[in-house]
């Protein structure tokens, strides 16, 4: 009789939810699009939205003006976290890591360390896990407090330091999330230490613990179960009955609790007892092993009642369902080697839905799959049968996004049809408002020097109105010809031209400097639309030009990867199939040692059955 495993399956894992946006924060509808296939298990599709906006946003010129600006530090935590759940544990240890040293608010930081403790947990690597617990500090999280402290106690336990887990395992004994865990997985501790009688004690605390959800409920009934069995396996019989009798008979260890009870009442020669929980357990589904046992061992109880009539009848049954099953894994094992094995796994109509494993079992069109549940209880079949669907499901995403390539290629020839007999004349016009804008700008820029020039050297003449520059050119040429009292006037009409510019000087140059500042801002503006110009046409030869030797690789590209895939699914279903018929051989090969006890045991009650019936008949 084997001891379960003393240990919870595994961590819990809480879902991370992002930061909510404040009401004054615009959302970003591709980080929340990403979120939304989160929320839903979709790991992949999250990590292929978000990891695509993050690189694009570090790729833009303004990243103030991107939506996604105010929610960086949580995309890129959760970047970090979508991996993890992926189980890409390198790239998300390394995302987190950067989270971990970057200057990031201190709740951030600290739950960041707890799910790179996370990682390192799940890799066995356990004093990588520890170090990164030891990094917390400061303000906690509520919603991950207890998470924290459970991860640790299952890192102690891990290394093989119950004592150490025994305080942290009492701190959470009144969580409403881990209490039951806690409870169960401290008389787990207690019994590591050698402390018998105290784990026995807080093992009965945890089988009675009263809860209706699902996981304590659970832990409860594996509680109970340790605890029988260890009562079972020191000879105390009658505890071990007692307790066993409080699994539920609907729980995941119900079969093998019925099993156990059964031979603790067969132990202390309780018969009749006995024939309950393993008439109960030879109903139930043939292909668990507990029932396989209880299908042999229930006509032992009535052959030890020395009701061997009924016996012999149990040991038929027991026969003939052993002689099925042999032929069902007969089957299973030609239909593995077959490939059929593989084909049930990916039949996406089945895995839609979310209690697939346990349909696929039951289809009666695949024989492969009646052992399905059995073979999942072995971690190594569960890690490659996961990667073996993750292979699946990138083959088929690959070969969805080749087939689209046609779709981007018709679409860029549209562009191209619309675009190519417009740019002529676009350009066209567009010289010559670029040689306009190149004139205007140097026009404007000598004005700009003469202003500043005047700042300096004061020019009056300078700021002339077009009249007064004509009056003083032909002030000029009679001044050249006139003698006399003409030359006197010509003079006197010149100074009266210079008083007025030097009188005026400052009020000319003040709306000089005026109107220029004005036309600096139409400049900016024809600049402004300029560049829009420039990048609008960019943009247009841009969405047509450029994409054929992009594309020529991405094709190439998705076709590698395919290859690769087909490469790595038949290594990983081969290994599967080694694995899952490796199994059933051993399963078939018991059910045979069963079906051959199973025929000496028969023969024996019916000669037991005859002698008795024969007794009988001499006695009357």
């Amino acid at each position: 009789m084997t001891r379960p495993s003393l240990l919870v399956a595994g961590l819990v894992c809480v879902a991370m939810a992002p930061r909510p946006v404040l009401a004054d924060e615009p959302p970003d509808p591709y980080f929340g699009e990403a979120v939304y296939y989160a929320l839903q298990g979709d790991w992949f599709d999250a990590l292929e939205r978000l990891d695509t906006e993050v690189l694009q946003h570090r790729d833009v010129d303004e990243e103030n003006l991107d939506s996604l600006y105010l929610h960086i530090d949580d995309a890129e935590f959760s970047l970090g976290d979508f991996e993890l759940r992926y189980r890409m544990h390198h790239r998300a240890g390394r995302a987190i890591t950067a989270v971990l040293e970057g200057a990031v608010d201190e709740r951030v930081r600290n739950d960041a360390a707890y799910r790179l403790a996370r990682i390192h947990f799940q890799k066995q690597q356990m004093e990588d896990a520890l170090l990164a617990l030891d990094r917390i500090e400061g303000e906690i999280p509520k919603e991950i407090r207890d998470d924290i402290e459970f991860l640790r106690a299952n890192v102690y336990l891990a290394q093989g330091r119950p004592l150490d887990a025994v305080p942290v395992l009492e701190g959470l004994l009144k969580s409403d999330e881990y209490g039951g865990f806690a409870a169960y997985n401290l008389g787990i501790a207690w019994l590591e230490d050698g402390q018998r009688s105290k784990a026995l004690e807080q093992l009965d605390i945890a089988g009675l613990i009263k809860s209706n959800e699902p996981g304590e409920f659970a832990i409860r009934d594996k509680a109970n179960l340790v605890l029988g069995t260890i009562y079972l396996e020191d000879e105390e019989f009658e505890r071990a009955a007692s307790v066993l009798n409080r699994v539920s008979l609907e729980g995941p260890y119900s079969n093998q609790a019925l099993l156990s009870a059964g031979w603790a009442n067969m132990s202390r020669e309780d018969y009749e007892r006995a024939i309950v929980p393993w008439g109960i357990l030879a109903e139930r589904e043939v292909t668990d092993a507990a029932t396989q046992e209880a299908l042999l061992a229930l006509p032992y109880a009535y052959g030890k009642l020395d009701i061997h009539g009924r016996a012999a009848v149990h040991y038929g049954r027991a026969l003939d369902a052993f002689g099925a099953e042999i032929e069902k894994l007969s089957d299973s094992i030609d239909s593995i080697r077959e490939g059929k094995f593989l084909e049930a796994l990916v039949r996406e109509e089945i895995r839609k839905d979310k209690d697939w494993l346990i349909r696929l079992r039951s289809l009666p069109e695949t024989p492969e799959t009646y052992y399905l549940m059995e073979l999942l209880a072995s971690h190594d079949f569960q890690t490659g049968l996961q990667n073996y669907l993750d292979l699946a499901d990138l083959k088929r995403r690959l070969l969805t996004w080749e087939g689209g390539f046609d779709s981007y290629d018709e679409m860029v020839g549209i562009r191209r049809a619309h675009y190519e007999p417009l740019l002529p004349d676009v350009d066209e016009a567009f010289r010559k408002l670029d040689s306009r804008l190149r004139l205007r700008k140097e026009q404007h820029r000598m004005l700009v020097k003469r202003r500043n020039d005047l700042l300096t050297t004061p020019r009056p003449e300078f700021l002339a109105t077009r009249n007064e520059q004509a009056v003083i050119a032909r002030l000029d040429l009679l001044e050249a010809q006139a003698t006399g009292q003409d030359l006197v006037r010509v003079q006197r009409l010149r100074g009266l031209i210079t008083y007025t510019l030097h009188i005026e000087y400052h009020e000319r140059f003040t709306e000089f400097d005026s109107n220029l500042r004005s036309l600096d801002e139409a400049m900016a503006t024809l600049q402004s639309e300029y560049d829009e110009f420039v990048r609008s046409r960019q943009a247009a030869t841009h969405s047509f030009e450029g994409y054929d030797k992009p594309m020529q690789r991405l094709r190439a590209d998705v076709q590698q990867s395919v290859e690769k895939i087909d490469m790595l699914m038949a290594r990983q279903g081969r290994l599967l199939e080694v694995l899952a018929i490796d199994q059933l051989i051993a399963r078939r090969d018991h059910l045979e040692n069963y079906g051959d006890k199973a025929r000496f045991a028969l023969a024996d009650s019916y000669d037991r059955a005859t002698q008795a019936q024969a007794r009988r008949e001499g006695a009357e």
